[in-house]
């Protein structure tokens, strides 16, 4: 009697502390996430070395889709174009955190500027994707402008044809991206203490030079943050890529997520399509790797 009264007042103690609070609200995301993410993964990597593809039965192969990874040129290809996306990285930072300075100030009206350039992050890539379908094609409003401002003397066929597909995808990401990177870059300038700023300005420093000297390095720890994960979503592109052109013309907008897409779902090679996807992500891992030691080196340490 005595024990089950101790049992029941530690218990009571624990549901008391702020610990048991916080688990009881995570647990629910915890199941979710271990059930459609971590699982998936882990149940990923035995595939990756098996020939499984639901119609045959499944045999271990060992490394054999790797080496025919390795001899796939399409793999290759879309695997040069996921890194050459990394390109819109810096793009998108330079912007973002332009637009968060732009922003951060208390000018009459400026809420409805920092909802405005928030609203694409909240809307559906899908939908934003069709949006700029209609806008790329050879009748849109794109070729329109840029005719009658002179800048352009044809129709171009802004995602049909393959000088252009990838770099005009590629500016969609980087349109719908800006505004969640510059609400980040905001919550770090909104925590950058005044009276550092205001102390380089009695000592005779420019409103540019403030920026450059003191706003911008000490939203280094933010930089880094945004970097990794802008990085990421780069390399794992696909939805923009699969609505818009889906992977084409040809093999010039194909990226590793769509052709694993394509081989696990449409193939139905789902051992190949897992080893695949276990090579993209060793890759993210050794990038995000080196990210991190940049960091401990001091090119993105916080202050």
């Amino acid at each position: 009697m005595i024990k089950k009264q101790s049992i029941h007042a530690k218990f009571n103690r624990l549901k008391k502390s702020e610990g048991f609070v916080g688990w009881a609200f995570m647990t629910p995301g915890l199941i979710f996430l271990a059930l459609f993410v971590f699982w998936p993964i882990i149940y990923s990597i035995p595939l990756a070395f098996t020939d499984y593809s639901v119609i045959d039965k499944t045999h271990f192969i060992g490394f054999d889709n790797f080496v025919r990874a390795w001899n796939d040129d399409n793999f290759m290809i879309s695997l040069w174009h996921s890194f050459v996306y990394i390109a819109i990285v810096p793009f998108i930072q330079i912007i973002s955190i332009l637009m968060a300075i732009l922003v951060n100030s208390s000018v009459k009206g400026i809420k409805f500027f920092r909802t405005a350039y928030y609203i694409p992050v909240v809307t559906s890539m899908v939908a934003v994707s069709i949006v700029w379908s209609f806008l790329l094609s050879n009748n849109g409003v794109v070729n329109y402008i840029l005719i009658s401002l002179g800048l352009i003397d044809d129709k171009i066929g802004w995602l049909t044809n393959d000088k252009t597909a990838l770099i005009s995808v590629m500016f969609v990401t980087l349109w719908k991206g800006v505004g969640y990177y510059m609400m980040i870059y905001l919550a770090g300038l909104q925590s950058v203490p005044k009276d550092l700023q205001e102390a380089a300005m009695i000592d005779g420093a420019t409103k540019f030079q403030v920026m450059r000297k003191v706003t911008i390095p000490l939203l280094k720890p933010y930089v880094f943050f945004c970097s990794l994960i802008s990085l990421m979503a780069a390399i794992r592109v696909f939805d923009e890529v699969f609505v818009l052109t889906s992977g084409g013309p040809g093999t010039a907008t194909l990226t590793s997520s769509l052709y694993i897409y394509e081989q696990g779902f449409k193939k139905f090679d789902f051992g190949y399509s897992s080893a695949l996807g276990l090579i993209v992500s060793i890759l993210i891992a050794i990038l995000s790797v080196v990210i991190f030691r940049f960091n401990k080196k001091g090119g993105v340490n916080p202050y």
